[in-house]
């Protein structure tokens, strides 16, 4: 269960992190206003805070392993809401960044190695 919850954490994270930096750039690149950028704030508040339940207490295993969940669902935030279409090198980037995201965080490790 413990994985689980730590997938969907990441999943929580990722929408929270990508969402909000999107609505920032929606507020200005394409001129939505503050409220949109207002919004994004917000929601990058709320993945700061979301990344802190993360069951394992090791904030530089968090944040590096989720760097590979950032980069998997900015290509999938760009297919769902910019018509984004990535080419098979981006796919293989994100897969690759993917299982370093299997390593860092579910390899199984000995008793007393963090």
């Amino acid at each position: 269960m413990t994985v689980a919850r730590s997938v969907l954490l990441f999943v929580v994270a990722a929408v929270a992190e990508i969402g909000g930096a999107w609505l920032i750039w929606q507020g200005v690149r394409e001129h939505r206003g503050l409220a949109w950028i207002g919004a994004g704030v917000v929601a990058l508040g709320l993945y700061g805070f979301v990344a802190t339940l993360q069951p394992d207490a090791n904030f530089g295993r968090i944040l590096a392993a989720y760097g590979g969940v950032f980069v998997a669902g900015s290509l999938l935030w760009g297919m769902a809401l910019d018509g984004f279409r990535p080419d098979r090198w981006d796919v293989v980037g994100a897969l690759v960044c993917l299982v370093g995201v299997g390593i860092i965080m579910y390899v199984p490790r000995a008793t007393g190695q963090g």
